[in-house]
């Protein structure tokens, strides 16, 4: 039985597994949703419906989290791998929501990095797409997840004492935008010990990470506009190089390609 319901963790091809994935990753989207909200003035009232169903999320993710272990065949590498130590970070809550310990709320950020298994896969995306869109997806996604993290982090960090500057986590994001884009406006600065530890911790990202992903997305933006439409018979990809013979996916001949439409595989026409 866990076999069977490990499978369609995994499986995004049947039906089942993609509704599977879909509801996880909706999951992962409402709970980040969540926490933002609650960087904001809001009742009461609500403020207890959101810790509700952030527990309810949480719980799910434990049982994930166990079927996966359970169906894993080898349980200590399973227990080591990246995957694994984001979904025990983001279940922690679960077991130390009751404590008085600040630092622990930080581990709350890092529950977007459980969309790093979805990133790869076809559930959102069409399955014929080729490296281009994978590689621009990852790292739209890495700048995302950047921004996300540091600016939860500062936020969570800050604003128990400098709330004027990090009011919400739109001021968050806002501080860790120019910080790491070395903008450095001057108008928002962190006070606590941890908050400058994190400032450092920005630039030093912002320098080391920023301009390589930019510039990777603007070369991978250029190489797909310089793509035409040559669906393939094959597989169904839809863009290939201008000067493409076969398919990149599936080594199928183009015989629509509109520069050789009647080519052979020797080339001839």
């Amino acid at each position: 039985m866990a076999e069977k319901l490990a499978f369609y963790l995994d499986d995004i091809q049947t039906r089942a597994g993609k509704w599977i994935n879909l509801i996880l990753t909706s999951l992962v989207l409402l709970s980040s949703v969540i926490f933002v909200i609650e960087t904001y003035p809001i009742p009461g009232e609500l403020t207890l419906i959101l810790a509700r169903v952030n527990t309810a999320i949480l719980i799910v993710f434990f049982v994930e989290y166990i079927i996966r272990f359970w169906a894993a065949e080898q349980k200590i590498n399973y227990l080591f791998s990246l995957y694994s130590i984001i979904d025990l970070i983001v279940i922690l809550p679960l077991f130390i929501g009751n404590f008085e310990i600040s630092y622990l709320r930080l581990l709350r950020w890092f529950r977007i990095l459980r969309l790093l298994r979805f990133v790869e896969s076809q559930v959102f995306f069409d399955r014929t797409e080729g490296e281009d869109q994978l590689i621009i997806r990852r790292i739209i996604f890495t700048l995302f997840t950047i921004v996300f993290v540091y600016s939860g982090l500062i936020y969570q960090v800050e604003h128990p004492t400098n709330p004027q500057a990090f009011r919400t986590f739109i001021d968050a994001v806002y501080f860790c935008v120019v910080t790491m884009t070395t903008v450095g406006f001057g108008d928002v600065t962190p006070l606590s010990q941890g908050g400058r530890l994190l400032t450092i911790l920005m630039i030093i990202s912002g320098i080391a990470l920023i301009p390589g992903q930019l510039g990777a997305l603007i070369k991978e933006l250029v190489r797909n506009a310089n793509r035409v439409e040559t669906p393939c018979g094959g597989c169904g990809l839809s863009r290939h190089d201008r000067d493409a013979q076969f398919c990149k996916v599936c080594g199928t001949l183009l015989n629509s390609s509109p520069l050789n439409p009647s080519r052979s595989p020797d080339g001839e026409s």
